[in-house]
């Protein structure tokens, strides 16, 4: 199942391993455990400290257990671990054989610290980007401290089960049986939400920090471009978010970033986080910010308040908020978030195998999402709300040349329906009728474009009626000595190439800024 270069680069990544490995499966009859018994062996034929032992002791079925021979050490795959999941795999393969995890020693101390008992399954598809970290965190939760265990579950392997406990949207996460949390999640996320002494040990500590030069609030590509620009300039830059990386997290594929032909979000949120630590920069992530409070007075530094209460302040600020999925804002999409309505096709698409679904937004992202879920769902039903599509003619064309995707324009989303459990289906109003109809189906996917993350600025700097911070060509905001940059501007293209350009723009500009207003006055040449 692995071609000769993959295997290769596996062999080598397997030399690290420290202490024998036993993948201990549980299969049946069936074709999907053939295939996974023909990857384990695989696997450990290039190496001799993997062997693959046949137990047939879980009740998942196929299944496989990674375990430090000896050990109560593993991690368990109910899925066979490709696509995306094969990161986690050889991750998995390392910790479990004792290779020492990156992680920094704080955290890996927090984690074997915690007490209680706590059995976690992540519910997760093989297509999904978001999947992969969460994934990774709780393997590693599980290898770090004995308490903690973790099995991750292919959902498209385990329909029923998928289905029982109504899981509709993936990563899921179970503990002890309870729904932990949904979508993406980085290991300190996880950690804190256990450790609930965290945050206000996290707030105290921020609150000691002295004023920075630059304090860059958001960390996707417009927020790194400007921390990065700040703290070459060899001046006292922090960074402030609650992820690195943004909504790039939540990209799939990337092919428009110039001299980078193709990427994925989550590999270039990798790498800019990595950008950032290259440099001086203070990176403090899982904070939300709250409220601006600008100078007081000329020369006094600008103070941002954040959701845990710790206080930061900057002499320059930069806002590189961003934005995030909008919201059709009808009776039924809260209600059954993550339960039939959803707002990432790649994540969650395979979830929704042989069902009826709809698309609500006609632009290249819904028709692109269209297009994706055909070769999946039994059918597709896209609306928008305008008298025709607005996507790119050769997405228009391949998409009506799918038998099972119907497209209804003049269609507004007046409500989603469903039986308190999940969504039965969309009620739209026909615009040139004015008749309501409706339509029985088990999924709404909805790509409507994007909301800019600045309620949390009104009364401070402008903003547009839409929630756009207005900025001139420098980035300069209605506030002296504050910046922004990227989709939370009112930059008109919202690209990841953009967002950085306006980043460095904007961390420039507030150098400048700091330069002109610390310049001593001119002596007087008064007799």
């Amino acid at each position: 199942m692995l071609d000769k270069a993959l295997s290769q680069q596996l062999a080598q990544h397997l030399k690290l391993l420290r202490q024998p490995v036993e993948l201990v499966a549980s299969l049946d009859d069936g074709a999907k455990s053939k295939q996974l018994l023909e990857l384990l062996n695989e696997v450990a034929a290039l190496s001799d400290k993997v062997t693959v032992v046949r137990a047939d002791d879980d009740e998942r079925r196929p299944s496989f257990a990674i375990v430090r021979a000896g050990t109560d050490v593993s991690v368990r795959f109910a899925a066979i671990p490709l696509g995306h999941e094969l990161t986690s795999f050889v991750l998995a393969l390392l910790q479990v054989g004792g290779h020492p995890s990156t992680t920094a020693s704080e955290l890996i101390e927090q984690i074997q610290g915690l007490d209680g008992e706590y059995h976690f399954v992540t519910y997760l598809s093989l297509s999904c980007q978001n999947c992969p970290e969460v994934v990774q965190a709780l393997n590693l939760m599980s290898v770090l401290n004995p308490k903690i265990t973790h099995v991750a579950v292919d959902g498209a392997l385990f329909r029923e089960e998928v289905e029982a406990r109504g899981v509709l949207a993936v990563p899921t996460v179970f503990l002890n049986g309870e729904v932990f949390d949904q979508g993406r999640m980085t290991l300190e996320q996880i950690v804190s939400k256990l450790d609930t002494g965290a945050g206000e040990r996290a707030a105290a500590a921020l609150d000691d920090k002295e004023p920075f030069d630059v304090l860059v609030v958001g960390a996707g590509p417009a927020g790194v471009s400007s921390a990065v620009y700040a703290a070459r300039k060899g001046i006292a830059t922090g960074l402030v978010a609650e992820r690195i990386g943004g909504q790039v997290l939540d990209t799939m594929a990337i092919e428009n970033l110039i001299s980078v032909p193709y990427t994925e979000g989550p590999k270039l949120a990798s790498a800019l986080e990595q950008h950032a630590q290259a440099y001086d920069v203070d990176i403090m992530e899982l904070q939300r910010a709250a409220r601006l409070v600008p100078a007081a007075e000329p020369g006094d530094p600008h103070r941002v308040e954040l959701e845990s209460g710790a206080v930061l302040s900057g002499r320059t600020v930069v806002l590189a908020t961003g934005a995030r999925w909008r919201h059709m804002g009808v009776p039924g999409e809260q209600e059954y978030r993550n339960k039939g309505v959803t707002y990432c096709p790649h994540c969650d698409g395979p979830l929704f195998k042989g069902k009826r679904v709809a698309v609500i937004g006609g632009g290249n992202s819904g028709v692109e999402a269209a297009i994706d879920l055909a070769g999946i769902v039994a059918h597709v039903t896209l609306l928008e709300f305008d008298g025709t599509l607005r996507a790119d003619e050769v997405l228009q064309r391949k998409l009506h040349s799918l038998s099972n995707v119907d497209v209804l324009v003049s269609a507004r989303t007046t409500e989603v329906t469903g039986d308190g459990a999940k969504v039965t289906g969309l009620v739209y109003e026909d615009r040139t009728s004015g008749e309501h109809h409706t339509l029985a189906l088990e999924g709404v996917f909805v790509q409507i474009g994007l909301l800019p993350n600045t309620e949390w600025l009104e009364g401070t700097v402008a903003l547009t009626n839409r929630g756009e911070i207005v900025v001139d060509e420098r980035g300069a905001t209605s506030v002296p000595g504050v910046f922004a940059a990227g989709d939370c501007t009112t930059s008109p293209y919202k690209q990841i190439v953009t967002a950085m350009g306006s980043g460095s723009t904007a961390a420039l500009s507030a150098f400048d800024h700091l330069i002109r207003t610390t310049a001593p006055a001119l002596a007087s040449t008064d007799a």
